[in-house]
């Protein structure tokens, strides 16, 4: 920038030699120079007021249509973001498939202490085992007084009358933190189901909920995700149906002396389990530790329905009898010669009670459950095709049950499969299974031979999967189950449930020991898979006793006719009309008569 000087030489000479001021030039150049740096400074203030009032206009403007955007939006919840929190304490609720709570959350409150904020911890952890009686006062007053120890849990969870006995302690060092518990409002029922949670990662003021066993383990990832906004997980399971079904297989158990039982009711068409029952059960309110001794089916932990792997006795038999129809080998009158003597591999094949049932059809071999003579329909049949048949009914794979338990129900087959382990399996020796196996392999029949995935989530349609065998072979097969039931020679004729046609096979497996050496013979597993109304087949019900005794009679009697059959018998009649089924009773004719004045 060119400077102008303030007293210019050449004016000045000028000014002198008119006798004008030189001064007055300088005040006058002054004046100037002040009123241009004057107006410069101006329109530069003016320039940034402009930018100033135009970034104010944009932003009330971005903040007007912001506010009128959501003026004209509909009100919604907000929704929780996964990544904004370190801890997620919430958890969707179960249901059954009529909407009924099975676990929720509910609050609560933990309790911790500060010990150095304490003013009389001796006092406050004689107080405090008072209240909490499982506390040891010497033991929580030491650590209350370790000078090194800042922080202390005392209770991961209290109830609101104890959190107030705390409060009146008065101890400032005790202290409050807020707490989302698991709560599982029936008690026992669907104990084995629903499992149990416990807390995973734990702050002061939140802690996260995690599934410990059964569905909350297998579904957790999915019940603690926020994006479910609440959303419940449905199961299949019907509560009242399952309450029924405890009661009456509890009642069932100790009635028949049994140390435990198992029960499992399925929707032949869907898979869905209606009700799945194992006793003892516990409450998952407060769930036992597991055991570290003696066997593991000793437990209540231990579910006998999906994890008690058993020689399932002759309810295999009618395997047999479909397999060797399916093959055209048979047909449901085919007569078999089931006379002794029979040897395998150098060993007897004997009967119950060493009956001799001569000459029989292939229906009368079920209804009087011959070992001979599906041991003979086995070996027509011939090694692998039987594990062909059998591999296809899923009797080989643990069940895809959505427990974790249902994994380690892997079942047990035979590591050289000869020919005698051929007949024995055909009558449900040397092959040991759960009993939901079992059902699943019952829902073929009664469904005309399809397969069905079992399944613990609620189903809208039929869920059929690969034709194992025709349909026409399903049918005799379960015209045979209803001859066990309805015929007086069968072996299940105390099944018989009044107004319900119902089929099925008993299965009477003598119990191996231990270390292996043999079998116990008054020790047994009884079975009884029943399918029901065998007229319009819907349900498969397997129900288990474990070591049951029927003491009633003159003697002692352990089959499962007298066992299991009664206690299923009983499950039918109470649970049918709670799952919609009419009984259907056969009036005869009406006879009508007029009386005369």
């Amino acid at each position: 920038m060119t400077r102008i000087p303030l007293r210019p030489l050449a004016r000045i000479l000028d000014a002198r030699q008119k006798g004008e001021n030189p001064d007055a030039i300088e005040r006058e150049n002054r004046r100037i120079r002040h009123e241009d740096m004057r107006d410069r400074m101006r329109l530069r203030a003016e320039g940034r007021l402009l930018v100033l009032a135009v970034m104010f206009f944009c932003a009330y403007g971005v903040i007007g249509a912001r506010m009128g955007m959501l003026s004209a939006s509909e009100p919604s919840e907000p929704r929780a973001q996964a990544s904004g929190a370190s801890i997620i304490a919430s958890r969707a609720d179960i249901t059954d498939r009529h909407g009924r709570l099975l676990a929720t959350n509910m609050s609560t409150h933990s309790l911790y202490a500060h010990p150095q904020q304490m003013i009389e911890p001796q006092r406050a952890a004689q107080r405090l085992a008072e209240i909490f009686p499982d506390l040891d006062a010497e033991k929580l007053a030491a650590r209350f007084m370790d000078p090194k120890r800042k922080f202390l849990w005392v209770r991961k969870k209290i109830s609101p009358e104890q959190m107030q006995a705390v409060h009146d302690i008065g101890e400032p060092g005790l202290l409050f933190g807020p707490r989302e518990m698991r709560l599982y409002p029936n008690g026992p029922i669907l104990s084995h189901v629903l499992g149990g949670a416990s807390f995973g990662q734990e702050g002061v003021h939140s802690a996260e909920v995690i599934g410990t066993a059964g569905i909350e383990r297998f579904f957790d990832k999915e019940l603690r995700d926020p994006a479910r906004e609440g959303v419940p997980l449905t199961l299949s399971i019907d509560l009242t149906v399952q309450a029924a079904a405890e009661e009456v297989l509890d009642a069932g158990m100790k009635l028949m002396n049994a140390k435990g039982a198992a029960s499992v009711l399925m929707d032949v068409h869907t898979g869905e389990v209606i009700s799945i029952v194992s006793l003892p059960d516990f409450d998952p309110n407060d769930r036992p530790r597991p055991a570290v001794q003696g066997s593991p089916s000793d437990s209540p932990l231990f579910n006998r329905a999906v994890q008690g792997v058993y020689e399932l006795g002759s309810t295999f038999k009618i395997f047999a009898a479909i397999q060797a129809m399916q093959l055209d080998l048979v047909q449901p009158d085919t007569i078999i010669d089931t006379s002794p003597p029979l040897k395998v591999g150098g060993h007897r094949i004997g009967e119950f009670d060493n009956h001799n049932y001569g000459k029989i059809s292939v229906e009368k071999i079920i209804v009087k459950s011959s070992n001979r003579g599906t041991g003979k329909l086995a070996l027509a049949i011939g090694p692998e095709r039987q594990q062909t048949f059998l591999k296809t009914l899923g009797l080989f794979d643990p069940t895809p049950l959505e427990i974790v338990e249902a994994h380690g129900g892997k079942p047990l087959i035979p590591e050289r499969w000869t020919d005698l382990s051929t007949v024995t399996i055909s009558y449900g020796h040397g092959i040991s299974t759960t009993p939901l196996h079992l059902a699943t392999g019952y829902a073929a029949i009664a469904n005309g031979g399809h397969m069905v995935k079992p399944t613990l989530l609620k189903q809208t349609t039929s869920q059929y999967q690969d034709v194992v065998f025709r349909e026409d072979v399903a049918k005799d097969a379960l015209h045979m189950l209803r001859e066990v039931v309805s015929n007086e020679d069968g072996t299940a004729s105390f099944g018989e449930v009044p107004g319900y046609s119902v089929g099925g096979k008993t299965g009477s497996a003598e119990k191996p020991k231990e270390n292996g050496g043999g079998y116990y013979k008054e020790k047994n597993i009884n079975t009884f898979a029943s399918i029901f109304p065998t007229d319009n087949p819907k349900y498969v019900l397997v129900v288990t006793l474990d070591e049951p005794m029927d003491t009633a009679g003159s003697k002692p009697r352990r089959t499962a006719g007298w066992t299991s059959v009664p206690v299923a018998a009983e499950m039918i009649g109470r649970i049918a009309p709670l799952l919609g089924l009419r009984p259907h009773y056969d009036t005869g004719q009406l006879v009508t008569t007029s009386a005369s004045d």
